[in-house]
C-alpha cells in the first residue's frame, strides 16, 4: 500500500507552524509522536459531551463513557494479538506499567539469590523498578552485554540464563538505538529455564506489528503518547494466569469486589490493577489514535519510515565528522549520532535555530551511553508523516554544522 504522506500531514495541526521563521521539520518522534485531529476531537467530544465517571454510574452519560473507555480496552487487544481484554491493563504509561510488575508480580515471585535479567540497551525505566526489587529482596540483577553495533550478543545472555532466572525484562526495540531486539529468541530461552518475560514495547508498537500470542511474552508494557495518542496513558499487557496470581498494586474504589473493616475482597482483572477514577478521557481518545493506524497499517508505516531511516543514512554517512552511534542490522526509524568535537546539546541547538526539532543527550540510557563512552547522542526519530525532503533538510543542515566545526 503506497501512502499519501501530504493527506497524512494534513491530519496533524502542530506540524503545520514556523519555528525560528522556518518550517517546523519534527524529528522527535522517539520521545512522542504528535496527534492527528481525529485524536484532538475525540478528547475534546469526550468533555462537550460525554463527561463521567465511569463503571458505577446509573445514567447515560456514565453508561456512554463506560461503552467508549471499554472499546478502547477491546481495540488495544486488537492491537497487540492479546486473547482477551481481562488481560489489557490502563496505566499511566510505560514506567508505570513496569513499576506495576516489579511491585507485585517482583515482591510475590521474586526473593533472594533469585535472578533479573536486562539488557544494557534498556531505558531507565526498565532498569531502576529492577534495582529497588533487588534492594528490597536480595535478588540479583545482571545485564546482557551487546556489540559496539548496538545489539545484544544472544550467546551471552544464554550464558546468564539459570534455573535461579525468574524474569527477564527488555526492550523490544532501544529508544536510544533503534535497535529491534530478538526477542521471540530471548522469550523461548527464557521460558526454557521457567523465567518469565517483560517486553518494553514503547519504541515498537508504533513501527512493528505487534502479536503478544505468537511472541509468547507473559508481559507488554508500552504508552499511548508514541503511538500518537494521548500522554499520561499507558498499557500494560498480561497473561490471565499470570495477572490472577499478582496482587493488587493500588488500594482504593474500582479495584474491589468488597469492603469491611475486617477485610476487602479484590475485583476481577483488569480492575485489579486499575484503583480509583482512571484517564477516561484519554482512554477514549486513543481509540481514535488505533483507528489511525490501522487504517494505515503497520506494514505500510514501516516500509515508509524504513525508506526515510535509509535515505537518510544514504545522505549523512559522507560527511566528514558525521559518527553513527548503533548501525544493528535491524533497526526502527531512529538516527542517533555525533559530531566529532561538538557536544550534542550544541548540534541539537543549531538544528533547531533551523527549525528541525530532534532530541539531545542520554535518551534516559546512562549505562548505554557509558558502554559507547559518550556522554549522549543527538537523536533524529522519523514517523509516518515525515517526509524524503526533510530528511535532506536534516542532512543539508548537519553538513552546515560540521563543516562550521571544521573550519
Amino acid at each position: 500500500m503506497s501512502l499519501n504522506i501530504e493527506q497524512i500531514r494534513g491530519l496533524f495541526p502542530v506540524l503545520h507552524q514556523e519555528v525560528h521563521g522556518k518550517p517546523l521539520i519534527y524529528f522527535d518522534n522517539a520521545a512522542t509522536t504528535q496527534k492527528p485531529k481525529s485524536v484532538i476531537d475525540a478528547l475534546s467530544n469526550y468533555y462537550e459531551l460525554d463527561n463521567s465517571n465511569i463503571h458505577r454510574g446509573a445514567h447515560v452519560l456514565a453508561d456512554r463513557a463506560t461503552r467508549y473507555y471499554e472499546e478502547t480496552r477491546e481495540a488495544v487487544r486488537e492491537f497487540i494479538g492479546a486473547k482477551e481484554f481481562a488481560e489489557i491493563i490502563f496505566t499511566k504509561g510505560t514506567t508505570e506499567s513496569i513499576n506495576l510488575v516489579a511491585k507485585t508480580f517482583g515482591r510475590k515471585f521474586i526473593g533472594k539469590g533469585d535472578e533479573i535479567i536486562i539488557s544494557t540497551l534498556e531505558h531507565h525505566s526498565n532498569i531502576v523498578p529492577w534495582q529497588m526489587l533487588c534492594e528490597e529482596t536480595g535478588a540479583i540483577l545482571k545485564i546482557i552485554p551487546i556489540n559496539d553495533a548496538g545489539e545484544i550478543l544472544f550467546g551471552e545472555f544464554e550464558k546468564l540464563l539459570s534455573p535461579t532466572t525468574k524474569l527477564v525484562s527488555v526492550v523490544h526495540a532501544s529508544n536510544a538505538l533503534g535497535t529491534i531486539n530478538p526477542v521471540k529468541k530471548v522469550i523461548a530461552a527464557a521460558h526454557a529455564v521457567g523465567a518469565k518475560v517483560l517486553l518494553d514495547g514503547a519504541q515498537s508498537t508504533s513501527h512493528l506489528e505487534i502479536d503478544v500470542q505468537d511472541l509468547d511474552c507473559d508481559f507488554l508494557a508500552f504508552s499511548a503518547h508514541k503511538i500518537y495518542g494521548p500522554t499520561g496513558l499507558g498499557v500494560l499487557y498480561g497473561k490471565r494466569d499470570v495477572l490472577e496470581a499478582m496482587p493488587p498494586f493500588l488500594g482504593g474504589g474500582e479495584m474491589i469486589k468488597e469492603v469491611t473493616f475486617e477485610k476487602t475482597t479484590y475485583n476481577d482483572i483488569p480492575f485489579k490493577f486499575e484503583a480509583g477514577t482512571p484517564n477516561i478521557a484519554d482512554v477514549i481518545a486513543f481509540k481514535a489514535a488505533l483507528d489511525f493506524v490501522n487504517s494505515l497499517g503497520k506494514p505500510a508505516i514501516k516500509a515508509h519510515e524504513d525508506g526515510l531511516l535509509i535515505h537518510a543514512n544514504e545522505l549523512l554517512s559522507d560527511i566528514k565528522g558525521f559518527v553513527p552511534i548503533g548501525t544493528a542490522k535491524e533497526k526502527v526509524s531512529v538516527l542517533s549520532f555525533n559530531i566529532n568535537g561538538m557536544h550534542p546539546f550544541d548540534v541539537g541547538q543549531m538544528l533547531d535555530a533551523k527549525g528541525i526539532a530532534v532530541r539531545t543527550g542520554h535518551h534516559c540510557t546512562q549505562p548505554l551511553m557509558k558502554r559507547f563512552g559518550i556522554e549522549g547522542t543527538v537523536r533524529a526519530s522519523f514517523s509516518v508523516y515525515n517526509t524524503r525532503s526533510e530528511i535532506e533538510k536534516l542532512a543539508e543542515g548537519i553538513a552546515q554544522i560540521a563543516r562550521f566545526k571544521n573550519k
